[in-house]
């Protein structure tokens, strides 16, 4: 799930957008591979102890998004923190009986977040600016500094309008840890991916394109800019991942199973 703006949303609501250059997202991503690449090489170990990092905001955020995902659920689990938030999120998808339903409940987990007069007035006041450009830098703003407890370290980015103009409204997530700890590419799309882009443009009115990478699980959000249809959207014919423990033990039952896509998606 993802990935979101909370309380200090307020806070930063009318920062005034910074300047900055376009940049090409292959070359974005070229200097940010060594970085992953030292990241991927200790993930292990800062995966372990990530949680002891979490500073006193995160933790809040961390308990509010849990709680209320758990009061859509029915369900929690034993396990603390991050673990039981993950099992739920995963309890969430099995409990449901379509994607589609999945869906709908995370995007009514996303809008207990906030003040439903905030979410309008937003979309009323904010979201028409500039074309829609200073609602997207801002977004993408609150959304880099509130979620990393959620997806690990991410940066904001400039990102290219269907114009050609240049917008800082880009988050890159270097290596989403839910997606990791998940293991689950079903769980990343219907829990994060999709009603994330639903939530945005349909209660905040800002578009928005998420574009997860299952193979070294890094994300870019693209706010401002509209998303494929479903039918384009190669995204969603995902396999299985190779971290998927349901897909092994499918794989180990069924000898040389070809899993040519992810049966949660």
């Amino acid at each position: 799930m993802k990935p979101l703006a909370v309380p200090l949303f307020r806070t930063h609501l009318f920062a005034s957008p910074l300047k900055s250059k376009s940049q090409n997202p292959s070359t974005f991503r070229f200097r940010f591979s060594s970085i992953r690449s030292q990241s991927m090489d200790s993930a292990s170990v800062v995966d372990s102890k990530s949680e002891n990092k979490l500073g006193v905001f995160d933790r809040l955020f961390l308990d509010l998004f849990r709680s209320k995902m758990v009061q859509e659920v029915g369900w929690d689990s034993k396990k603390p923190g991050y673990d039981g938030l993950v099992e739920v999120a995963n309890w969430l998808v099995v409990k449901s009986r379509t994607n589609a339903e999945t869906v709908e409940t995370a995007v009514r987990i996303l809008r207990s977040l906030f003040p439903p007069l905030l979410l309008e007035l937003y979309k009323m006041l904010v979201a028409p600016i500039g074309n829609g450009k200073l609602a997207a830098i801002m977004v993408a703003r609150v959304t880099a500094l509130t979620c990393q407890w959620l997806m690990g370290r991410c940066v904001t980015y400039s990102v290219d309008f269907p114009d050609g103009s240049p917008c800082e409204s880009g988050v890159f997530v270097e290596r989403c840890k839910y997606l990791e700890e998940s293991k689950c590419a079903g769980i990343c799309i219907n829990t994060c991916k999709l009603p994330t882009q639903a939530f945005f443009k349909d209660y905040m009115g800002v578009p928005l394109v998420m574009e997860p990478n299952f193979s070294d699980y890094s994300c870019q959000f693209k706010f401002g800019l509209l998303p494929s249809e479903a039918s384009e959207d190669e995204i969603l014919r995902q396999p299985c991942l190779e971290i998927c423990p349901n897909a092994n033990r499918r794989r180990e039952l069924k000898g040389n199973y070809d899993e040519t896509q992810c049966p949660k998606v």
